[in-house]
């Protein structure tokens, strides 16, 4: 019989992704209070029952049974002495453990996940795939076109303008949503040492999440005007987003830039 263990499915991350959240540390201090078994097998608290006998059903009045409360002034039961609160309204409840009502601090919503990627280095990344996309589509639409005159208001020049933006765009659009979905990151994200995780457990995007990104980033750039308006809040949106440094395209596709390198700066 084979050993192989079976393969994850096929809407899962893979076991061996080194961008998966890692699990928390477990608090220091080990097992919480009250958590081990008495020597005797028996919980602690096990109240007598109603009959006098004890927990294990033999025994005659309190304190003969293995279970009974033992007698006024006696030693303790076996396995140490019982806290304080046992056997009283505040053992269990919101405020067990704490008699003043304290809750534990809220956990660090970072903790898990790969190092947050430098706003720099995201920058530094558009501007590769910019240059890599837009340069020769450009040359190549130009030479099809004609010359661009992208001074000229020509009804004319004004068409092949758009004919040339357009079809760089779509380049764009395809060029990352290809990219994003398959690997996680374009080459300008790769020369930069960072990519594109899901905020939801660190693993790489999934072709929904890289596609939608792509597109939110992309295509309101063809509404006139308020397209341009609404791409330049997209990309600052990182500078001032806590605590992720999402962007709104990040946020549309539940995603987040990380390092690839260890030891990355979280608070870039």
């Amino acid at each position: 019989m084979s050993t192989d263990q079976p393969r994850p499915g096929s809407g899962e991350p893979p076991e061996d992704d080194p961008f998966l959240k890692k699990p928390q540390e477990p608090p220091a201090g080990g097992a919480p209070r009250n958590s081990a078994p008495r020597e005797n097998g028996a919980p602690r608290n096990h109240a007598p029952r109603a009959n006098g006998t004890g927990g294990n059903g033999t025994g005659g009045g309190a304190g003969t049974g293995d279970g009974g409360a033992p007698p006024p002034g006696g030693p303790p039961p076996p396995g140490g002495t019982p806290p304080p609160y046992a056997g009283t309204p505040y053992s269990s409840g919101p405020y067990a453990g704490d008699p003043y009502g304290g809750q534990p601090g809220p956990a660090d919503p970072l903790a898990g996940m790969p190092p947050l990627a430098n706003r720099g280095r995201r920058l530094v990344a558009r501007i590769i795939d910019a240059i890599i996309i837009g340069v020769p589509v450009s040359v190549i639409m130009t030479l099809i076109v004609g010359g661009v005159d992208y001074f000229s208001t020509d009804s004319v020049e004004a068409g092949r303008q758009s004919t040339v933006s357009g079809v760089t765009m779509l380049a764009y659009l395809i060029y990352e949503g290809l990219m994003l979905s398959s690997r996680g990151q374009t080459l300008g994200k790769m020369a930069m040492k960072i990519r594109v995780a899901m905020l939801s457990n660190g693993s790489s995007p999934t072709a929904q999440a890289g596609w939608i990104r792509a597109a939110v980033y992309t295509l309101p750039e063809i509404v006139p005007c308020c397209g341009f308006i609404f791409w330049l809040v997209n990309v600052l949106w990182c500078t001032w987003d806590q605590p992720y440094h999402q962007c709104l395209h990040d946020k549309a596709a539940k995603t987040v830039v990380v390092s690839t390198e260890t030891g990355g700066d979280r608070s870039a």
